[in-house]
């Protein structure tokens, strides 16, 4: 079996200084929507700071899970720590979800009572432009983070401040329509984006799921590895090769087919070149390799 282990400072590095700011940026927001909100007498804005708390919660399960899975294999756990990224995706997956539902629940009230939704102040549209544009420059910075790392948790957790953008989005013309006289703007708008960020968290809740049940790579990544252990000089063939994910990472399991003429200390350095190979051009937590010895145009023995 052969270890990876790269760039793995690194990532938590970025995830930790990511998450740290997100978490300072949806402090102030969720303070300054609900103070604005009950001062201009709108009940979106309010809705919206609490949107930004929940982010501030998905940001603190951003950094638990941060902390855990770089913790090193230990008597319980062989392999390492990395499905706690895996089950924070899940986590966040499920926060998405119940926030885009309660999106849809609040909506299907205004609209079944437009005549409640009251009058707000001119200050309230100018708050919830500025938490727009705030949380999308988060999104921007918090998505390069992540996607210059590869980590699906800090991917989720973008997207997670996308979502409470757009929730702004939708508080901002709610609250421009309210100032225009066409209240059912709200709740129309709402409806849309509570759609979409219901389907989002569904989505990442599901792929976590099916990473948490061994779920294989894909289809160019399984050839990627495949070809990679046969450029190796010494492998005659392969068969038998899995795959399964481990947090962000891959761990490889393959039987190596190789000359039967050759010393066992001959085929265990060929196996190991072709575990570093492999390695070395692909996110992969270890290589799992059995030797099958073959004479050269003959079957394995």
């Amino acid at each position: 079996m052969h270890n990876h282990e790269q760039d793995t400072p690194e990532r938590h590095r970025a995830a930790a200084r990511s998450t740290l700011v997100s978490v300072a940026v949806n402090l102030l927001l969720t303070l300054a929507q609900v103070l604005a909100g009950i001062f201009t007498a709108s009940q979106a804005l309010i809705a919206d700071g609490i949107h930004s708390l929940s982010d501030l919660i998905a940001d603190f399960v951003v950094l638990f899970a941060a902390h855990h899975s770089k913790k090193e294999a230990d008597a319980d756990h062989h392999y390492g720590h990395h499905r706690y990224e895996t089950a924070a995706s899940l986590v966040l997956g499920g926060l998405l979800l119940a926030v885009g539902l309660g999106m849809l629940w609040a909506a299907f009230q205004k609209l079944q009572q437009p005549e409640s939704i009251p009058r707000v102040h001119m200050l309230a549209l100018w708050v919830a432009l500025a938490a727009l544009v705030a949380k999308e420059l988060l999104f921007r910075y918090m998505l390069a983070i992540a996607e210059r790392v590869r980590s699906s948790m800090l991917i989720a957790n973008a997207w997670h401040a996308r979502s409470d953008a757009a929730s702004s989005l939708v508080v901002a013309i709610g609250i421009g329509g309210n100032l225009l006289g066409f209240p059912l703007l709200d709740p129309v708008a709402a409806l849309i984006v509570g759609f979409l960020v219901s389907r989002m968290g569904w989505e990442f809740a599901w792929d976590a799921l099916h990473d948490l049940m061994d779920r294989a790579v894909s289809e160019e990544e399984i050839a990627q590895i495949r070809a990679t252990l046969l450029a190796t000089p010494g492998i005659l063939g392969l068969h038998d090769l899995r795959t399964r994910r481990m947090g962000d990472l891959i761990a490889v399991d393959v039987h190596l087919e190789i000359d039967a003429d050759i010393t066992v200390e001959q085929g265990h350095d060929i196996a190991v070149a072709a575990g570093e190979r492999v390695m070395g051009s692909l996110p992969v937590l270890n290589v799992m390799t059995h030797v099958d010895p073959v004479r050269r145009g003959g079957a394995s023995g």
